[in-house]
């Protein structure tokens, strides 16, 4: 870093940390952070797309040194060279019609793609790394939304989301599932076993008592839970996926195909100093307190990584999503319920817009015959850490939305598609952080934390995940261009990916992140202890 460049970021960290003073009052402000990661950017693709999903899902295959990148948009995935990753640049296309999701292993790529009519079963197709020409396709279920190889390459898990058309009478709710690809005898003769709820299906109230999340109007289990994204054990032997709207997860076993478990994931009190959250986006003001309100995990991307001793454990990202569709829209605000008096003795003060009157909850929340007894809003604004048995074992609390506040105080809580939004999205999930991966650097592991709204990318060290932390943070959003002009940088990271120094093409880790909302693919080299 050049002494030019020392000097603004010091400017910079100083701006902040005055800006902060002045919102919180003086004496509550602290310095920006003096981060023990580093994320500095190497390069930048553009679609030239602006909020259109033309850059969402990143793989990366070491030995061509090509990033595949979903676009939505275009219906492809897009090839990216990145052998010098300050210039990466297009050099194909895959024709995927329906891409959501995209991986990468041993030169062979899948890509996961839903049918025209989202309520049909899906497909995942193959494409040669090499000569990108197509080798197969094969149905799964439908709305397949996530793609992974298990590590040894033998199997391709594909999460079906299966979300409905609606909940009125004649339209179609498809089932949730995951299809487990087995590919021991090569793709020519790859076989589909798809793994159902159906066993679940006469234990709605047993899950429901224990914490899971049933809320859609007629709904079979099976059709209710939607996974999201999925991950791996080492060994491959176990598979995680995340039920986002159910705030649970799935435990997979992928030799027999079957749905082994489901794991609800329970209630976060924002009453409870250090899980507070910025409740109001009309109160002009940035405000993380506590408050009379339970969390909804709901994470959407998850990643599992083994710690130096061996052990497993998966990292969240508690994005937070909301059934809105014909037939039940759940997503209402605090201040148009009726509030059990009981429950909220100050009902009439709290359900001011410059307090939680504004703060977007579920109606499926608990209530009574006097009204709701519990407020249950949509995403943890966090990142948690489970054992392998889907225990949370560490939650950031309201760490990122405190990150936040310091790195930028000014464009706190923003919207991702519009500069000048502060507090914006104070009242319905925060910084809404999505995207995750985990990499290893020497003994440390991290986890990398793609925050939607903010556009900012989150570090956390997850090494000894008792005692996890926050280590780093970057963007390269600029919050003085015009995001529709595309002069305001990434906006919206979606899906991450972590290159190790072995597989870079700079010898030095990376990290590889699709923007949705700007279109951008970013190359960012990681500095850090070890590395």
């Amino acid at each position: 870093m050049s002494l030019t460049q020392r000097t603004r970021r010091a400017a910079l960290a100083l701006t902040a940390t005055t800006a902060l003073t002045a919102l919180l009052g003086a004496g509550s402000a602290t310095a920006a952070p003096a981060h023990e990661v580093t994320l500095t950017p190497l390069g930048t693709y553009s679609t030239g797309a602006f909020d259109e999903g033309a850059s969402e899902i990143v793989a990366h295959d070491p030995a061509t040194q090509q990033v595949f990148v979903v676009n939505a948009q275009a219906g492809t995935v897009d090839v990216l060279d990145i052998s010098d990753p300050t210039a990466p640049t297009k050099v194909g296309t895959l024709d995927t019609p329906g891409a959501n999701s995209v991986a990468v292993h041993g030169g062979l790529i899948a890509v996961a793609e839903q049918a025209e009519t989202t309520t049909d079963p899906g497909t995942v197709s193959f494409f040669d790394g090499g000569s990108l020409e197509k080798i197969r396709s094969l149905t799964v279920g439908a709305l397949p939304d996530m793609v992974t190889f298990t590590p040894d390459g033998r199997n391709v898990l594909v999460a079906n989301e299966g979300e409905p058309e609606g909940y009125d009478e004649g339209q179609v709710d498809p089932e949730g599932s995951v299809s487990v690809v087995s590919l021991a005898n090569g793709v020519e003769k790859a076989r589909v076993r798809t793994a159902g709820f159906h066993p679940f299906n006469g234990r709605a109230g047993q899950l429901e008592d224990a914490g899971v999340r049933l809320v859609g109007p007629g709904a079979s289990v099976a059709q209710d839970l939607e996974p999201e994204y999925i991950t791996t054990s080492t060994d491959g032997r176990t598979a995680w996926a995340t039920l986002q709207e159910a705030n649970a997860v799935a435990v997979i076993d992928v030799q027999s195909a079957r749905i082994v478990d489901i794991v609800p994931l329970g209630l976060k009190d924002h009453s409870v100093p250090g899980q507070g959250l910025d409740a109001s986006k009309d109160d002009d003001a940035l405000d993380i307190t506590t408050h009379p309100a339970q969390g909804m995990y709901m994470p959407d991307a998850v990643s599992s990584y083994e710690t130096p001793d061996g052990e497993e454990f998966l990292v969240t990202a508690n994005e937070g999503d909301a059934r809105e569709y014909d037939g039940f829209e759940e997503e209402v605000e605090v201040q148009d319920l009726t509030l059990d008096p009981a429950a909220f003795p100050d009902a009439e003060e709290l359900q001011l817009e410059e307090n939680l009157g504004g703060l977007t909850v579920s109606s499926a929340s608990p209530q009574g015959p006097n009204g709701y007894t519990e407020l249950h809003s949509f995403g943890g604004r966090s990142v948690s850490i489970l054992d392998r048995s889907g225990k949370m074992v560490w939650d950031s609390g309201d760490g990122l939305e405190q990150l936040i506040a310091e790195e930028h105080p000014e464009d706190f809580n923003s919207d991702h598609s519009e500069n000048g939004s502060f507090d914006d999205r104070s009242d319905n999930k925060g910084p809404e952080p999505e995207g995750v991966t985990v990499g290893a650097i020497g003994e440390q592991r991290y986890a990398f934390v793609g925050l939607e709204r903010d556009s900012g990318i989150a570090v956390v060290d997850v090494t000894d995940p008792q005692s996890a932390g926050i280590v780093g943070y970057a963007t390269g959003r600029d919050f003085s261009g015009d995001p529709e002009a595309g002069t305001a940088g990434d906006l919206g990271p979606e899906g991450l990916h972590f290159i190790t120094a072995e597989d870079s093409p700079t010898g030095r880790p990376l990290l590889v992140v699709g923007n949705e909302v700007s279109g951008t693919t970013t190359i960012w080299e990681v500095e850090a202890p070890g590395a």
